[in-house]
This record gives C-alpha cells, sequence and structure tokens, in this order.
C-alpha cells in the first residue's frame, strides 16, 4: 500500500480533519450570523466557536475507540491526548488570550491610542468551556457520522 491512497481510506483520519473543517466552517457562520460580516480568514484562524482543536481531538478519540475498541491502548492514548487538548484550550491558551488583551490596552494607554509602530498581540487564541464543549460536539456528530 502506498502512502497517498492509504492516506485517503483512513477512516479515522477523514473524520478528525472532517471535524477541523466542519467546526471552523461552523466558526464563518456563527461570525456572520451574530457580526454580520463574512471573515472567511476565521477560517484558518484559533479561538471562537466551536473550537476546532476540541472537534479535531473529539473525533480522533471516537475514530480510535469505534475501530480498534474502547478497551485499547491507542484508545487510551488518543483520550488522554484529547484531555490535554482541551484543557489546554480552555485553560492555558484562554489566559494567555487575556494577557495579550491587557497587554494591548496597556500600550495603548501608553502611547494615548495605538502605536501603529507595535503589532497588536492575538487576544483570541483560546476558548470559553462552552466553545471548547461546541468542538466536542461538532467532533462526536462527526466521529458518528463517519
Amino acid at each position: 500500500m502506498t502512502i497517498v491512497p492509504g492516506v485517503f481510506q483512513n477512516a479515522i483520519l477523514i473524520s478528525a480533519m472532517t471535524a477541523w473543517f466542519f467546526a471552523q466552517i461552523i466558526k464563518v457562520i456563527v461570525n456572520l450570523l451574530l457580526v454580520r460580516t463574512l471573515n472567511f480568514q476565521l477560517l484558518f484562524s484559533s479561538g471562537g466557536f466551536p473550537s476546532s482543536h476540541s472537534a479535531t481531538v473529539s473525533a480522533l478519540a471516537l475514530g480510535i475507540g469505534k475501530y480498534y475498541g474502547w478497551d485499547s491502548p491507542i484508545f487510551a492514548v488518543a483520550a488522554v491526548f484529547g484531555m490535554i487538548v482541551l484543557y489546554d484550550a480552555a485553560g492555558v491558551r484562554r489566559a494567555a488570550g487575556k494577557q495579550a488583551e491587557v497587554l494591548n490596552q496597556l500600550v495603548e494607554r501608553i502611547y494615548h491610542g495605538p502605536d501603529r509602530a507595535q503589532e497588536q498581540l492575538k487576544e483570541l487564541i483560546g476558548h470559553t468551556p462552552l466553545e471548547v464543549f461546541g468542538g466536542v460536539m461538532v467532533g462526536i456528530i462527526v466521529g458518528l457520522l463517519i
């Protein structure tokens, strides 16, 4: 079996990537509904609802559990990996986003307005628990369908 055809026949990989893709598409739709702006840059951004990281690892773990068994060592690895990603998305990365927001405000106050020479730090890099939950739901739905 060659690599390329094998990759396109890997249902677990296809499930995980499809979950990521749908989560990113949903971000564009949610932004369109809430802000009334069609922003295709959201297709490649982190943060927002739903969490594409959460969707990806949820579909991955679900696919591995379905295919290899819920008691398999590889499912245990995927589940622990998924828990770390979920914790990181809602914990560490969210805290980093809040810190970036505060730093951007400090720079703006120091320079009495936005400093054109200072690039603003990205603030939307983490997720709220609801965004993580939404990503998990997308991952589970895609994982069950594929």
